[in-house]
């Protein structure tokens, strides 16, 4: 995949589609990768031009792409996360101060991973701290009060990913480590969602 700047996020999907999201121009581009006649990339989301309106973005970085091929994006200066489903150009926005159901929030989403229960987790970059969906809406999980130094703290985190046992991994930028938080399954026990982070 030839792209005209840089990616800030890349995601393949179930079909072998390449998604690659370029923060300078405003736009996620895909290719498939099994198609060896295709040569040029399609637009996934986003018309190039910098704006807030459903089917704009402002320096979208991390991205995802579930089994049913629907696209989120984190939308960073927009502070939101958006969603575009399959065919439409429109995205709805489904976590930010400006989404349907308010419950969060955020500056400068960074990336994005969505479970098999559908339940979003998107780390906060402006916040230094990574949140997640839950039936009751959106709660922080790491990084709770301020950003710094300490065990519970991060500084900038910029991707993360989960292991099969729940836990999760920070790239914690400005303290220059990789933070592992453990998923505590007798502390989720004590939180209304059983499906607790």
């Amino acid at each position: 995949m030839n792209v005209s700047s840089r990616c800030y996020g890349l995601f393949v999907d179930i079909k072998d589609t390449l998604y690659c999201s370029m923060h300078d121009e405003n736009q996620v581009v895909k290719r498939s990768l099994n198609d060896p006649l295709m040569t040029s990339n399609r637009v996934a989301a986003g018309t190039g031009i910098v704006g807030a309106a459903s089917n704009q973005l402002y320096g979208p970085r991390g991205i995802f792409v579930d089994v049913n091929l629907d696209l989120y994006v984190a939308d960073c200066d927009n502070d939101r996360v958006q969603l575009f489903q399959p065919g439409e150009s429109n995205g709805i926005t489904v976590a930010g101060s400006r989404s349907l159901n308010p419950t969060i929030t955020l500056s400068c989403p960074n990336g994005i991973i969505l479970d098999a229960e559908k339940y979003l987790f998107i780390i906060d970059l402006g916040n230094s701290r990574i949140v997640g969906s839950s039936l009751n809406g959106f709660r922080c999980l790491v990084g709770c009060y301020e950003s710094g130094s300490q065990s519970n703290q991060l500084d900038e985190p910029f991707s993360f990913s989960f292991d099969r046992s729940g836990n999760i991994f920070v790239t914690d930028r400005w303290n220059d480590r990789i933070q592992k938080f453990e998923y505590l399954e007798e502390l989720c026990g004590k939180i209304e969602n059983k499906n607790c982070r």
